[in-house]
């Protein structure tokens, strides 16, 4: 009996996906797990394996189509087998109409300049300009010298020649220019660049529009000592291979872990009027993508060594960057770290990744002077802002929880034991 595939749903907020290509066509034949097509949500694209085997007898969507989550896609089944078409509600008449697809419109084309409408050239009376008039080289010399405009000027020289006693005369008389200020120059005339925003765009939006209209955020930053960090991680790093070595977001990454496990308020999401205190510890990772921001996810991380959170982390990262992540390597933290310390930031503020309580945003950790015993030394510090939704939790509970991680951060060893 012929199967019926759907467009699956890939996430919690997944509502519908593009068909970006087509892996099979119709008459191939394919065994469970073969890869059906490339399907782009919004967030990454993602490859759809077959769960039957048998032939491919029709493909109900074509590349490029938007497609509600569970709208049937193929119909895989026996050679020969007739197939009979699902009917689609009134309710879901085609796979456009329950899309709420975004129209850009194109901007009007600013006008161009035609040859009864030169383009403008502002004049700054510059030298070359200063040469077409008749003048002395004296008199062009004094001009130069007082910022005074030649062509302002009428000559009293033999054949109207402008001498120096003309030039004397304007200035005495308070006539100076201000066109000698700048270089000639023609402006260059660009037309806008209208850019439709991406899926996972349009995503990131509405998350954030979301969480400034109804999310009511404080912050909290605190300032951290990372000798012994950078010291320990210097002497990890010195005994493993290149490509495994340890950054300081992995110590970052199990000691806010630890820390969690004793402020699970803050390991958490708000459902109505309850607050849900998850029981694992999951904490997102957000990672550059072309096109903005994607969350990987190292779950249990409060249960996983330095390594293999660094080496999961590095792995998840390379695949959402190649567009090839799996969707539960994205969904289900319960906390979310945003390091932009690679980038030379010292300090900046992240925004809450709905339905999460908090992110902790991470700056650079930097060599800088110090007072220590009332002597000025050089010391490795480091800020971090953690944003917390003020409906789950308070300050001085954040507060708190900056100092558990200060304790995890300062004292390096307890990440190991």
């Amino acid at each position: 009996m012929a199967e019926i595939i759907n467009m699956p749903k890939l996430g919690f907020d997944m509502a519908e996906g593009v068909l970006i290509e087509w892996a099979k066509q119709e008459g191939e034949t394919v065994e469970i797990g073969d890869v059906l097509a490339d399907i782009e949500t919004d967030k990454v694209t993602v490859e759809i394996e077959s769960t039957v085997a048998g032939t491919i007898l029709r493909l109900l969507v074509n590349q490029g189509d938007v497609v509600p989550v569970t709208a049937p896609i193929v119909i895989i089944g026996e050679p020969g087998e007739e197939v009979d078409l699902p009917v689609p509600d009134d309710s879901e008449s085609s796979v456009e109409a329950d899309v709420d697809t975004p129209i850009i419109e194109s901007a009007p084309e600013p006008p161009r300049q035609t040859q009864d409408m030169p383009a403008p050239v502002i004049s700054a009376g510059t030298s070359h300009q200063q040469e077409k008039v008749k003048a002395s080289p004296l008199a062009k010399k004094v001009a130069r010298d007082k910022n005074v405009d030649l062509r302002e000027i009428v000559g009293t020289g033999p054949g109207g020649r402008i001498v120096r006693r003309d030039v004397e005369a304007a200035v005495a008389s308070g006539q100076e220019s201000a066109s000698l200020s700048a270089p000639a120059f023609s402006a260059i005339s660009r037309e806008d660049k209208i850019v439709p925003l991406t899926k996972l765009r349009q995503a990131i939006a509405r998350r954030l529009v979301e969480v400034n209209q109804e999310v009511p955020q404080f912050f909290v930053t605190h300032e951290y000592k990372m000798e012994a960090v950078m010291e320990m991680r210097a002497q990890i790093n010195s005994i493993l291979p290149e490509g495994e070595k340890l950054s300081v977001n992995d110590f970052i990454v199990k000691a806010v872990a630890l820390a969690l496990r004793e402020f699970p308020n803050l390991n958490a999401s708000l459902e109505g009027d309850k607050v849900i205190q998850h029981g694992t510890i999951n904490v997102g990772n957000a990672v550059a993508v072309e096109g903005g921001l994607l969350t990987v996810v190292s779950k249990n991380a409060d249960q996983k060594t330095l390594r293999q959170i660094s080496m999961e982390v590095k792995n998840m990262a390379t695949q959402v960057r190649a567009g090839k992540i799996k969707p539960e390597d994205i969904e289900g933290s319960t906390f979310s770290i945003s390091n932009l310390g690679m980038f030379d930031v010292e300090h900046f503020i992240a925004i809450i990744n709905p339905p999460e309580a908090a992110i902790l945003a991470v700056g650079s950790a930097l060599e800088v002077p110090v007072v220590e015993d009332g002597e000025i030394k050089v010391g490795w510090r480091m800020k971090a802002t953690i944003s917390v939704d003020h409906r789950i939790s308070d300050g001085a509970e954040a507060a708190q929880f900056m100092q558990a991680l200060a304790r995890y951060l300062e004292k390096p060893l307890l990440l190991v034991v």
